[in-house]
């Protein structure tokens, strides 16, 4: 099992569907009105993406519509 490192500030984690060993943290980092998105593999930050709090709406509204769309489509195809 993989061993994840507490959070530093409030956030919320995301695990890979490709396994356990990998995740996406998001954290709020309002002091640099920021979001930092950082990929780990099991205790090791590999990455990290400093999104401006201003952007954060497109990219729930990009996920959303991907989301959406999915969904869509299954429908169409009978498998929703």
């Amino acid at each position: 099992m993989a061993t994840v490192v507490p959070f530093p500030r409030p956030g919320e984690m995301f695990l890979d569907a490709r396994g356990a060993a990998r995740a996406l943290r998001v954290t709020w980092h309002h002091e640099a009105s920021v979001v930092v998105l950082s990929l780990w593999l099991d205790d090791t930050c590999t990455g990290t993406f400093r999104l401006r709090s201003e952007d954060t709406p497109a990219l729930i509204d990009a996920l959303t519509r991907g989301l959406a769309q999915g969904y869509d489509r299954g429908a169409a195809s009978g498998t929703a």
